[in-house]
């Protein structure tokens, strides 16, 4: 086995896609945790445990030669804590482009929406300090549009996602921010939806 993706449910399925299309001669293994979901409204100790059972499992089962962890919550609270564990196999996290967003936004008011757990974490503070130290960062954490995505998107109306991404359009809308960084993988899914919504200012 080439590589192994692990995610916190299904919103990783786009990476591990991407991987393949740019990687095609490669193997890929993907274990979406959602037994353990959601992982963004777990505490650390709690979301490296569940990440570490699943690395286990994968290392056990498919041997890969990594592991990319398609997950921001994930990323930002066990990458590090996993690594330790692991070290004989690299493991590639996903954190928020907060770094991307500060090169982009005009305005310098960015909107990060994520998990309670990803917008939470000191690591989000250090890639504001490092990458954003001139922008404002509004920062939302959104388990309701998590759930949705994870339980509902495949089934719902076109009208159903556009409501269901409203609160965070206007949140961010209400203090201007021009740029907002999906700081979940899920939130991939809706992309196009989200930035129908907010419309092209941001």
């Amino acid at each position: 086995m080439n590589f192994a993706v692990l995610d916190s449910g299904t919103g990783g399925i786009p990476y591990m896609l991407y991987l393949k299309k740019k990687c095609p001669q490669m193997k890929c293994a993907y274990l979406a945790d959602s037994a353990n979901f959601p992982y963004g409204e777990k505490t650390e100790a709690r979301i490296t445990e569940c990440a570490s059972e699943a690395v286990s499992l994968i290392v056990k089962a498919w041997n890969p030669e990594a592991v990319i962890v398609a997950c921001n919550t994930i990323s930002v609270t066990a990458l590090t804590e996993l690594r330790t564990r692991y070290p004989q196999i690299p493991i590639v996290g996903t954190v928020p482009a907060i770094k991307v967003a500060a090169e982009v936004s005009r305005n310098r008011r960015i909107g990060l929406l994520a998990t309670n757990a990803t917008v939470n974490h000191p690591y989000i503070r250090r890639l504001e300090h490092d990458f954003a130290s001139d922008c404002t960062v509004f920062a939302r954490g959104d388990p309701d549009l998590v759930a949705f995505i994870e339980h509902d998107l495949f089934t719902a109306t076109e009208h159903e996602k556009f409501e269901a991404v409203q609160p965070a359009v206007k949140y961010f809308a209400q203090y201007g921010c021009d740029t907002i960084i999906l700081g979940c993988t899920h939130f991939i899914h809706m992309a196009d939806i989200i930035q129908e919504a907010a419309g092209p200012a941001a």
